[in-house]
């Protein structure tokens, strides 16, 4: 079949990948001159299967008025007059149960964990390279409340068989040395050594370079303007290179993706969620972080890719806003000044956002939908680096009339009806 992927996003890429590996005729089209260059250039670097978890939980109201007080806190709301703001936050309050929070985390840790196997599969076969290292993430606790508090955390951890490590200070630094010239500000922390580190934009360019070689079209440069359908099925896509035509499409455009989808009268429930990062050099190499060091006061993540250190965090509900406020520049700045204070030049930080594809329950949406020859792979939030390889190879065997290798029928659209 001819397939037509709409976004070159890490999620439009790994999909083109698998589809071609399938034996299909792939063309991506993407607005930006390149793969990777919106939500998947700059984001924090994790893949953490062991932290996929939806946002919206028991406790997370009350935590939230918190976070909202809070100087440097991790959640900034912007109200705006926007009806789909108001749906997906009301939304998201309703999957603010200990028995929904069950439900959707059962839902993202099979894909997250199939994911990382499959990225894992993919770097083999391949070779690709993009600063990646398999050291775990550490949850990092300032306070005994946060130590004494992750019972439930590990609960989970075991529901699912996440290996996890509890640490005391000492074990801390034994897993991040740098921090032992900050050992008076952290109580323990939660250690997930199956976790992975990565440079998104990075795979994403080097794949997509590999997906070229083996015959898939890259459209740069082009708009996306509309679907058109016709008798129960897509008959093509008005772009600003003219109509595009496929047996098969693929809308995988993160949070544009409702836009592209609401004149066909399908709902989906994606909002985006901006979040930051800076990007630091290396100044000192025993200085900075081994792997990925969560600050779990401020939601920060503070990760080592190559000789840079990514610190990424910040939930903003502010619609498609994309402006940089410095406000969120001097939280990240803070974290990593705290907690790794001789391992970048700060002075040299690059600042960047992008728009998180948030679903109000947490489980990306994955599958066919509405026209019969229409299918999506969007709404992965903050983890669609972590999701990136597991859906795009589902999604091919969907297409391909395969069987997938796990159980995806509950990441449709059809959850939400």
């Amino acid at each position: 079949m001819k397939i037509l992927i709409l976004g070159g996003g890490v999620i439009g890429t790994t999909t083109a990948h698998y589809l071609a590996e399938a034996g299909h005729e792939v063309e991506v089209v993407d607005r930006q001159p390149g793969v990777a260059l919106e939500t998947s250039f700059a984001n924090a670097g994790e893949v953490s299967p062991g932290y996929s978890s939806p946002w919206a939980g028991p406790g997370v109201p009350i935590k939230a008025v918190k976070w909202l007080l809070m100087k440097h806190g991790p959640l900034v709301i912007r109200p705006l007059l926007d009806p789909a703001m108001w749906s997906w936050v009301s939304r998201m309050l309703v999957n603010c149960t200990s028995a929904r929070y069950a439900v959707n985390k059962a839902r993202m840790v099979p894909i997250a964990e199939y994911s990382r196997d499959m990225l894992k599969a993919l770097r083999a076969s391949t070779g690709i390279a993009y600063d990646e290292r398999s050291q775990g993430t550490l949850q990092l606790f300032r306070t005994q409340k946060q130590v004494d508090g992750t019972a439930g955390d590990i609960e989970v951890l075991k529901q699912f068989n996440v290996p996890y490590e509890v640490l005391d200070p000492a074990g801390c630094i034994a897993a991040e040395p740098a921090l032992a010239a900050v050992r008076e500000k952290f109580k323990g922390g939660l250690r997930l050594p199956g976790d992975e580190t990565g440079d998104c934009q990075m795979f994403t360019t080097k794949l997509a370079e590999h997906c070229t070689a083996r015959g898939v079209k890259f459209r740069f440069g082009t708009s996306i303007e509309k679907i058109v359908a016709s008798g129960g099925a897509v008959t093509g896509v008005v772009t600003s290179a003219g109509l595009l035509t496929a047996d098969a499409y693929v809308v995988a455009l993160g949070s544009y993706s409702p836009v592209l989808l609401k004149p066909l009268g399908l709902g989906v429930p994606v909002y985006p969620i901006k979040g930051y990062s800076i990007t630091v050099p290396i100044t000192d190499a025993g200085g900075a972080p081994e792997s990925t060091v969560m600050d779990e006061t401020y939601k920060v993540a503070i990760t080592r890719l190559g000789n840079r250190i990514r610190v990424g965090g910040t939930a903003e509900i502010s619609g498609y806003d994309m402006k940089l406020r410095e406000a969120r520049r001097d939280t990240l700045m803070h974290s990593v000044g705290d907690l790794f204070p001789g391992g970048g030049d700060l002075s040299k930080a690059s600042f960047w956002c992008g728009l998180r594809p948030m679903t109000p329950d947490g489980p990306p949406i994955v599958g066919q939908a509405g026209p019969k020859n229409l299918y999506l792979n969007t709404g992965h939030g903050t983890l669609g680096w972590t999701m990136a390889c597991g859906s795009g190879r589902v999604l091919a065997d969907v297409i391909s009339a395969r069987k997938p290798e796990i159980d995806v029928s509950q990441l449709g659209l059809q959850r939400y009806a």
